[in-house]
């Protein structure tokens, strides 16, 4: 098996055990972006050693929260997957106010409640 074969089978067991499936919205968009998110982050980067997927998760969230980014919505989506509770999620966008700004934590705020109240995530 080739690195890159490694490191693709590495990346879609990362995806199932946080419940993304195999990221079909990637790949629809774009194979070749697909193929390098699968490598490069879940195989390369999430599936290091030295922290689990939910300490992952924890900081993915945060630092999408700082940053604004509309992807958290699927994050904080399927975090219960790997045992983050929607108060753990919650405490997290919190916890990013003073670092971050309160637009981007009452943008993220307001994601959290429509995912928790049924809205589906998308990558807007």
């Amino acid at each position: 098996m080739t690195e890159a074969e490694t490191l693709e089978e590495a990346g879609l067991d990362v995806l199932q055990r946080l419940g993304w499936g195999d990221n079909a919205e990637i790949r629809e968009m774009d194979e070749d972006l697909w193929r390098l998110v699968l490598r490069n982050n879940f195989g390369g980067i999430w599936s290091r050693p030295g922290l689990n997927l939910r300490d992952r998760e924890m900081i993915v969230i945060a630092v999408l929260v700082a940053l604004g980014a509309p992807g958290v919505t699927k994050h904080f989506k399927l975090a219960h997957k790997v045992g983050i509770t929607d108060t753990e999620i919650r405490e997290v966008i919190l916890q990013v106010l003073p670092y971050a700004g309160m637009p981007k934590i009452l943008e993220a705020m307001n994601r959290f409640v429509k995912v928790r109240n049924g809205s589906e995530p998308s990558l807007e």
